[in-house]
């Protein structure tokens, strides 16, 4: 690796999910010889398991909060990282690079930031177990798994989908899928999920997978022309046959070594190490 390139990546997990999902990529990575940090969301230092028997520590989260949690993981590096999102951290990872942080930026997935009008009935179907209880805007919601088979692993049989469901899926804050998914475009005003579109920033890549169901590769695409104006590199890149679980479905090493290499090629250079 070049002295003057980012040595580090940050991966920012997504709802539904926490830190252990990057879990493959993180070893990956490292043996690649790059410090890799997978922070979690604010009260998410505990196992999934423990996740799920305190759904009230999902429940209440906010977004400005865990983005500020984040910001400060990365403020905190000697220089600026590779910062990579699934789903909703997607989100998190394109309100970051809006902060100014971070040498470039992968979004896998990505769930939209505000202004993006783009909502196909698969994604409509996969967040309806949030959605179809007003109620739910004030719990912790999670998926069955025959629900999270069809939002997140539809390329897997449903026994495949069944462990993926049982190693890492927990609930989600409620709000977040009703404010974002559903409201944040119909209020007036910036909200917590609004970007400057023409502003400068780090590159950005975003990677959609043919077979998404809850992201599919139209809201990325849409997403990625918001920044048309911009003058920041933004590209998408489009993988065949991959679904939502693209981070740890049979074949991810090629979605992490096409992120990463993308990122490298882009990230401004640092000043040579002598």
């Amino acid at each position: 690796m070049n002295a003057a390139q980012p040595d580090t990546v940050v991966l920012v997990h997504g709802l539904w999910m926490t830190p252990r999902s990057w879990e493959g990529w993180i070893s990956h990575y490292e043996a690649k010889g790059l410090k890799v940090l997978a922070p979690g969301y604010p009260g998410f230092e505990i196992e999934v398991e423990a996740l799920r028997e305190n759904p009230e520590l999902i429940a209440d989260l906010t977004v400005p909060e865990t983005v500020d949690h984040l910001a400060g993981v990365i403020e905190a590096l000697d220089s600026p990282p590779i910062i990579m999102g699934h789903s909703f951290g997607g989100t998190l990872t394109q309100l970051l690079l809006a902060r100014g942080l971070g040498a470039a930026g992968v979004v896998v997935d990505s769930a939209p930031t505000e202004g993006v009008r783009v909502n196909p009935l698969s994604q409509a179907r996969s967040l309806f177990p949030a959605l179809k209880n007003p109620a739910n805007r004030h719990r912790a919601v999670g998926f069955t798994p025959e629900e999270f088979h069809y939002a997140f692993t539809n390329t897997l049989s449903a026994e495949e989908s069944r462990q993926v469901w049982e190693r890492y899926a927990i609930a989600a804050p409620g709000h977040w899928v009703w404010e974002y998914g559903l409201f944040a475009n119909f209020k007036p005003g910036p909200q917590e999920t609004w970007v400057d579109y023409a502003a400068d920033r780090a590159p950005l890549l975003f990677i959609g997978g043919s077979e998404d169901h809850i992201m599919p590769t139209s809201v990325n695409k849409a997403n990625a022309k918001h920044y048309d104006k911009s003058p920041a590199v933004t590209e998408y890149y489009e993988f065949e046959g991959r679904d939502h679980w693209t981070c740890a479905a049979p074949g991810w090493e090629a979605v992490a070594d096409h992120a990463l290499t993308w990122a490298l090629e882009h990230a401004p250079a640092g000043d040579p190490v002598v």
